[in-house]
């Protein structure tokens, strides 16, 4: 279920927003962890293996914040178990059909297989769930004793399915405090969301028909034609993503939640640098926190720093 499809506006808005605000305030997390399941179970509705994967996941690593403060000597290993799972199961999940079919076309009688179907937000949660271990693993926050918060922080439907990436630090405390509704921020909340469907909807949607026709027989168009689909697909790409960036934001905003802007104007950016800091905000620091600073940044020397930038790159492109 996407933001923009009528089923999520018509139906699922209307129903978990009358739910949520004729909820007293402290009963309104589980009001919002219950729609926030409902809505990943939906999208998962043919796949229920990874509805369960995502529970079970939430679970495990609820469980390891727990262990790492009761078992100090042994938070190293709990840390790397749960990093270990959670990369695994990323690349089973993102890389299997591109490795088994490349290796299809290589190999000869390579047995076929089917396709796995990638988990919805699987790259989103991940990185959010690694965010809460590593952060308590080094101090920079205590665990979570409330399993309905963590479930919820791991969970927020307006973000959960593609970002912007939030971190422990950052939205944890949000959901410690009763989150007043005011006029005033509903207002906001609309006008970003329904912008962001404007973006989505109206410009990438419609720009993608001209984009994809192109890119579909490149031979049989003019190298004018061409350049104009590529330059095309740049504003698509931007307007689908930083869309559907907004429309997560604003629906938070009307509950009362804050999340952080996903995208500032990137293509005014004067060098590659100024870019990466305004093309997918929550992507870019997530990897300069929890990658590239642990690997040294630019503290050891010009060689290492170009080292650590290209594995901090290179990782964000996989992810990608």
């Amino acid at each position: 279920m996407v933001f923009s499809s009528l089923q999520f506006i018509l139906v699922f808005l209307p129903i978990f927003f009358t739910g949520y605000y004729l909820t007293p305030e402290k009963y309104r997390n589980a009001v919002l962890l219950a729609g926030s399941l409902s809505f990943y179970l939906v999208g998962t509705i043919n796949a229920p293996g990874h509805f369960v994967l995502f529970v079970a996941g939430i679970v495990a690593d609820f469980l390891a914040g727990i262990c790492m403060e009761k078992r100090q000597r042994y938070k190293k290993a709990i840390l790397s178990c749960t990093v270990v799972f959670h990369l695994i199961c990323l690349c089973i999940f993102k890389y299997s059909n591109f490795v088994l079919g490349e290796l299809g076309k290589i190999c000869d009688g390579f047995p076929s297989f089917n396709e796995i179907i990638l988990p919805i937000g699987i790259s989103f949660y991940t990185f959010q769930a690694l965010s809460y271990t590593i952060d308590v693993y080094t101090g920079k926050i205590e665990k979570e004793k409330s399993f309905l918060q963590f479930a919820l922080y791991l969970s927020f439907f307006p973000q959960l399915v593609a970002g912007p990436i939030v971190k422990a630090s950052e939205f944890l405390p949000q959901l410690k405090e009763n989150r007043k509704v005011t006029l005033s921020g509903l207002e906001s909340g609309i006008q970003i969301f329904v912008f962001g469907m404007f973006k989505k909807v109206v410009l990438a949607d419609n720009i993608s028909v001209f984009v994809d026709e192109v890119y579909r027989s490149p031979q049989i168009f003019g190298s004018g034609t061409v350049a104009l689909a590529v330059a095309a697909y740049a504003i698509q790409i931007y307007m689908d993503f930083s869309g559907y960036s907004d429309m997560a934001i604003g629906c938070a905003k009307c509950m009362g939640y804050e999340l952080p802007v996903n995208f500032n104007l990137p293509y005014i950016s004067h060098n590659v640098s100024e870019f990466w800091k305004r093309w997918h905000i929550s992507l870019s620091s997530w990897l300069m926190q929890y990658l590239y600073i642990p690997l040294g940044g630019n503290r050891k020397g010009r060689i290492r720093t170009y080292v650590n930038l290209m594995i901090t790159m290179l990782l964000g492109g996989l992810w990608h």
